[in-house]
C-alpha cells in the first residue's frame, strides 16, 4: 500500500473513530437526560426519592403538637429515609434517630410511663416522641426553624453557645454561619426535603391542632 493509501485510510479510521466517540457521546447524554427526566416525574419521586410511609401517623402528631408535617417527614427523610431498623454508630434508633437518653427525658415530659429503648423501634412511639421534641426545640427557639434544627442535630447545648458567642438572635437565618459542617449541611438538607414533601403531598385545609407545649 503507497503512503498516500496509508494517510487515506488512517484518516477514515480517525474519522470512524470519532464519529464512534460522537454517537457514545450522544448515546449518554440521552441516557442521562432521560434518567433526570424520568426523576423529575412525580411517580418516581413520590415511590422512590421521597417516600412517605407512616404518613397518617407523622400527619396525626404533627397536628397534635403543632409541627409543620413536611418538615416533620424531612427531618425523617434527612435521619433514616423511612427504614425503622436504622441504628447510628452513636446509639440513635428508629425513625427520628432518637438517642435512647434523650427519648427517656421526653417520655418524662410526655408522661409516658411505657418507655423502654426496644419501644424506640416502633414506628409510632419514634414518630410522636420525634415530633414532640421537635415541637419542644420551635418553642425553646421561639419558632425558628433553623435553629431548632440545629439543636436536633447538634444538641440543644451547642446551639444555646453559638447564640451566646456569635451573638444570634431569634431571628437567625444564615445557614452558612453553622459552625459544625455536619449540622450546617443537615439543616439544608431537611430544608430541601421539607420543600419536596409540601409539594408533593399537599395537604387539605382543615386547620391543624396546635396544642402547646405547656399542656402536653
Amino acid at each position: 500500500m503507497s503512503g498516500f493509501a496509508q494517510r487515506m485510510q488512517q484518516k477514515r479510521n480517525q474519522e470512524k473513530r470519532k464519529g464512534i466517540s460522537l454517537a457514545c457521546g450522544i448515546f449518554l447524554f440521552l441516557c442521562c437526560f432521560g434518567v433526570y427526566f424520568l426523576s423529575q416525574t412525580e411517580w418516581v419521586q413520590k415511590d422512590y426519592l421521597y417516600p412517605y410511609p407512616y404518613r397518617e401517623t407523622v400527619e396525626h402528631y404533627a397536628d397534635i403538637y403543632g409541627v409543620d408535617s413536611s418538615l416533620a417527614a424531612g427531618v425523617i427523610q434527612a435521619e433514616s429515609r423511612f427504614r425503622v431498623d436504622v441504628q447510628s454508630h452513636r446509639g440513635a434508633v428508629g425513625l427520628m434517630q432518637l438517642m435512647p437518653d434523650t427519648a427517656e427525658w421526653i417520655a418524662g415530659q410526655m408522661g409516658d410511663q411505657r418507655y423502654s429503648v426496644v419501644s424506640l423501634s416502633d414506628p409510632e412511639v419514634n414518630i410522636s416522641y420525634g415530633i414532640w421534641y421537635l415541637a419542644a426545640l420551635q418553642k425553646e427557639f421561639d419558632g425558628n426553624d433553623i435553629l431548632a434544627l440545629a439543636a436536633y442535630n447538634a444538641g440543644r447545648g451547642n446551639v444555646q453557645s453559638w447564640m451566646r458567642l456569635y451573638g444570634w438572635q431569634q431571628d437567625f437565618s444564615d445557614v452558612e454561619k453553622i459552625p459544625y459542617a455536619e449540622t450546617r449541611e443537615y439543616v439544608l438538607r431537611v430544608l430541601k426535603y421539607q420543600k419536596k414533601y409540601e409539594d408533593l403531598y399537599e395537604r387539605s385545609s382543615t386547620g391543624v391542632l396546635t396544642a402547646s407545649i405547656e399542656n402536653r
